[in-house]
C-alpha cells in the first residue's frame, strides 16, 4: 500500500514556499541534494512531476499546485495527532510582530486557539509595518508575518492579497479633483505602492491624511474625506473597492509571508508551525 512519509511532504512543502532548493535546504538543515532527493522520491510514489527545474528558476507544475493544499493537511494533521499523544508541555515565550489589519481581525481568533493548543506559552504580539518588523526579527520576534510585492522570495508564503483601492461607500470621493489620499507613514508599502502607481498614472492627488493607525485611516475614508489603499480581503464595513479605470490606476499585487528567527527556541518553533497552519488554512476558507 503507497503512504505518503511526512518528511517527504514537508520538503515538498518548504521547497514550494521557497521556490528553491537551495533556500528550502537552509531551512530544513539539510544538503540541497537530499532536499532533491525528497522530493524526487515523493515524485515517484505519486507518479507525477510536482516541479518545473531549470537553472533560473523553480515553480509548480500544475499536479504541483493542486497537491500543495493536501500536503499541508496532511502535515498538519499529522502534527495534531503527534501534540495530542505528546507527554512534551511546550511552554516559554513566543514573540511575534505582525500587521496591525492581521493583528487585530484574523489573528486574535488564532492566538486563542493557540491558547487551547499550549496553555503553557506566552504569546506576546506587536503591531507595526513590515519594513520596521522585519529588522528586529530575532532581537524582538521570533516569527514576524508581513506583506511583500508578489513574487519575493523571502520567507514562506502565507497566501497572496490584492491591493485595492477603498472609498466610503456613500460618496465618490474618487472623482474629486485632486484626489485627496488617506496613507500611513514613508515604511508603508502601500503608500509607496499608492503614490507611485498614481504619479505614474498622471492623476493628480494630495496627500489628505497621514496616520501609522489603520484603524484611524478607515475612520476618516468612512467619512468620505479621502480614499486608501487596503488588503482586498479586509475591505471594512462602510467602504467600497474602487475599480482601476478613469479615476484611480492598479496596484501591484501582494503576497502575506512569515518570516522565522534562526535563534527562536524550540517551544516557539512548534507555536509558529502550528499558527502558520493555521493561518494557510484561514486564508483558505476567506
Amino acid at each position: 500500500m503507497n503512504t505518503l512519509d511526512p518528511e517527504l511532504l514537508r520538503a515538498f512543502v518548504v521547497v514550494a514556499d521557497r521556490l528553491s532548493f537551495t533556500r528550502a535546504a537552509e531551512q530544513l538543515n539539510r544538503t540541497q541534494a537530499a532536499v532533491s532527493l525528497q522530493v524526487k522520491r515523493l515524485e515517484e510514489r505519486l507518479d507525477t512531476a510536482l516541479f518545473l527545474r531549470s537553472t533560473a528558476r523553480v515553480e509548480l507544475t500544475a499536479a504541483g499546485e493542486g497537491f500543495l493544499s493536501d500536503a499541508r493537511r496532511i502535515l498538519a494533521l499529522n502534527e495534531q495527532a503527534l501534540a495530542r499523544i505528546s507527554s512534551q508541555r511546550v511552554a516559554g515565550r513566543v514573540r511575534i510582530g505582525v500587521m496591525e489589519d492581521y493583528g487585530t481581525k484574523i489573528l486574535p481568533r488564532l492566538l486563542a486557539d493557540l491558547a487551547e493548543r499550549f496553555p503553557l506559552v506566552q504569546v506576546e504580539m506587536e503591531i507595526g509595518l513590515t519594513a520596521l518588523l522585519l529588522k528586529r526579527l530575532g532581537s524582538s520576534f521570533d516569527a514576524v508575518i508581513a506583506m511583500h510585492p508578489e513574487g519575493t522570495a523571502e520567507g514562506e508564503l502565507i497566501c497572496r492579497e490584492r491591493a485595492i483601492w477603498a472609498a466610503a461607500s456613500t460618496r465618490a470621493v474618487e472623482e474629486l479633483d485632486p484626489l485627496p489620499v488617506a496613507l500611513s507613514y514613508p515604511d508603508c508599502l502601500f503608500r509607496a505602492w499608492a503614490i507611485e502607481a498614481l504619479d505614474k498614472a498622471g492623476r493628480p492627488w494630495r496627500l489628505a491624511y497621514v496616520s501609522p493607525s489603520l484603524a484611524a485611516t478607515e475612520a476618516i475614508v468612512g467619512q468620505g474625506l479621502a480614499i486608501t489603499v487596503v488588503k482586498g480581503s479586509m475591505l471594512a464595513p462602510g467602504l467600497r473597492g474602487i475599480s482601476p479605470g478613469r479615476y484611480v490606476p492598479s496596484l501591484p499585487g501582494a503576497e502575506i509571508r512569515l518570516h522565522r528567527a534562526a535563534t527562536a527556541s524550540a517551544s516557539a518553533v512548534l507555536v509558529v508551525d502550528h499558527l502558520a497552519s493555521r493561518l494557510r488554512e484561514s486564508s483558505l476558507g476567506s
